[in-house]
């Protein structure tokens, strides 16, 4: 009976920390958003380079550091279509109101056999947290809690 209400106490404890480590990094938040529509660059038949410009306009002084999730729609010549979701990460310089990071992805069903073509990039989120405690945040929101 004393091993559940501790192993109870000790679950308790730990979703307290989860949540109050996502209310962290909620409050710690920027305002992101792209300068441009996102640029794809074809470097091969399925080798695309996907670049991100971002405006962070007046972030903290410490800068911040962020994911960007984006979709992308692409198909193959012989018609095989296929969507998937993406993310990459990025840092803004402190004191800098701008930054760029870019994607290197290979889209096709087999290595090299088609020439694929990138239909549409959406972007889904754009997180920036402050860059004092980036990693603990930066993890949080790759999982999705922050």
């Amino acid at each position: 009976m004393r091993t559940k209400s501790i192993k109870s106490a000790l679950c308790a404890i730990a979703a307290a920390a989860v949540t109050a480590r996502a209310g962290v990094a909620r409050a710690a938040e920027h305002p992101v958003s792209l300068v441009q529509a996102p640029l794809v660059m074809r470097l091969s038949k399925d080798e695309f380079r996907i670049a991100f410009g971002l405006n962070a306009g007046r972030i903290a002084d410490r800068g911040c550091a962020g994911v960007v999730r984006y979709h992308v729609d692409w198909k193959t010549e012989d018609g095989t279509s296929r969507s998937e979701r993406r993310q990459v990460n990025y840092s803004v310089a402190p004191r800098s109101s701008r930054s760029i990071t870019v994607d290197r992805q290979y889209f096709d069903t087999g290595e090299g056999q088609h020439t694929t073509e990138i239909v549409r990039v959406s972007v889904e989120r754009i997180t920036c947290l402050d860059a004092g405690d980036a990693q603990t945040q930066l993890a949080a929101a790759i999982a999705g809690t922050g």
